[in-house]
């Protein structure tokens, strides 16, 4: 019988145990020392109110899948020349079969500040401390509300907006949006990379009448001055505009590639980065692969997990696969992409194990972003590496028959079915 090893307890690694399981034939050991399993995709909604924490967690134990061997430590470095992963008590592991989705590493030495000030004061994250997030909105009485994410890949690339959106709403309710600028700060140059979905987002961002400052690269958060210092990464010079006004220059030209729905807030210019004066401040940590990925010949050179993008086996290793956060794979990182990736490697193993070619089936880069816009509101934005739109056709049945539009079944979907598909299906490995 041959052994496969599965680093994570995440999504990842639970639904490929459970898969495997079904099966037979295999003894599955998965390496993770949490004690508590998260469904994470509802902390946006957790930030705003909408969800209670609670539900999102359930102990590591409850899910892990019958007749696993499971050892609770982390992984600290790969052998994987002799087939071995060590874990961090020094144990040696054997594998077989080795299948890598540890999930994704929150790195808030990246930006400089950022780890003395995140989930204190009036600075949040929903990917920390969604908790706090709703303390900070409570609490808000007006101003700037800056919403930001950083430069480097994340999980789930939409959720720094959809807590805006919510946000906006909440403020409306509580009274303080007629004296609130909202502002989100990106460093990309569009509000969203699949056009149906990025269409929809613009007008809510009219209707809403938000600010987006593109091309914004966080670099510094200054806690005690409240204040997110930027570079620019695009020229303004080359578009012969500026890209925002200040004090000196009020009355110059807005570039609206950089600076787009212009509002009035407080700005500071210094050794060429740009700083933006807030009076809440919510963001996306910067995210890397974990340090025993990056630190391994199992990662290309930008330190994600280096696998085909279609097999999802290692370029180096045939018997080692990876999915998930960590891997090396061009589309967002989601819960719903893994759901796709999951029984690709299932297959593929299965068919190694059986001395089989790899399949013929190979994972198209589909994942899926469930972007709420409000509170009982939300878009679908489901597409594959090429960024094309790929609406599940099952949406019908709900009688959603465009998902790139602003729907209340989708926020149904979002808030109440979701979530029971991933404790009752996903995570026992029935495909969904």
């Amino acid at each position: 019988m041959k052994d496969l090893l599965i680093i994570g307890g995440g999504t990842g690694g639970i639904m490929t145990a459970a898969q495997f399981l079904k099966k037979g034939g295999v003894n599955v050991t998965i390496l993770e020392p949490a004690e508590y399993h998260y469904y994470q995709p509802a902390w946006t909604l957790v930030g705003a109110n909408a969800y209670d924490f609670e539900k999102t967690k359930r102990t590591m134990a409850s899910v892990m899948p019958k007749g696993v061997n499971w050892i609770k430590e982390f992984a600290s470095s790969f052998d994987c020349a002799n087939n071995s992963v060590i874990t961090s008590s020094g144990k040696t592991l054997k594998y077989d079969y080795l299948v890598v989705s540890p999930g994704i590493k929150i790195d808030t030495s990246l930006v400089k500040g950022l780890t003395e000030a995140i989930d204190k004061g009036v600075v949040c994250s929903n990917y920390t401390n969604p908790k706090h997030t709703w303390e900070v909105l409570k609490n808000f009485e007006g101003g700037t509300a800056l919403f930001t994410q950083p430069a480097t890949p994340i999980k789930c690339g939409g959720a720094p907006q959809k807590i805006m959106y919510l946000a906006e709403e909440y403020f409306k309710k509580s009274g303080v949006r007629k004296n609130t600028n909202v502002v989100f700060a990106t460093p990309g140059g569009v509000i969203f990379g699949v056009k149906p979905i990025a269409k929809t987002l613009i007008e809510v961002i009219n209707r809403k009448d938000i600010n987006v400052r593109y091309h914004h690269k966080l670099v510094e958060v200054d806690a005690e001055n409240q204040i997110a210092w930027y570079e620019i990464t695009k020229d303004p010079k080359a578009g012969g505009c500026v890209l925002m006004e200040d004090k000196d220059n009020s009355s110059m030209e807005i570039d609206e590639s950089i600076n787009y729905n212009n509002k009035n807030i407080v700005v500071s210019k210094e050794n060429g980065r740009w700083g933006i004066h807030f009076d809440m401040l919510h963001l996306a940590p910067p995210q890397t692969a974990p340090d025993f990925i990056k630190n391994s010949d199992l990662a290309n050179e930008a330190g994600w997990l280096d696998v085909d993008h279609g097999t999802l086996q290692h370029k180096k290793y045939d018997n080692v696969f990876g999915l998930g956060d960590a891997a090396a794979l061009p589309t967002a990182k989601t819960g719903a992409a893994i759901r796709k990736q999951v029984p690709i490697v299932v297959e593929n193993i299965a068919r190694l194990i059986a001395a089989n070619p790899l399949s013929s089936k190979t994972y198209n880069g589909y994942s899926s972003c469930p972007l709420v816009t409000g509170y009982g509101k939300m878009v679908l934005a489901e597409f594959d590496y090429d960024s094309n739109f790929t609406p599940d056709p099952k949406l019908k049945q709900m009688l959603v028959f465009d998902s790139s539009k602003e729907h209340r079944r989708l926020w149904w979907l979002k808030k109440y079915i979701l979530p029971r598909l991933y404790w009752n299906k996903m995570l026992k490995g029935v495909e969904v």
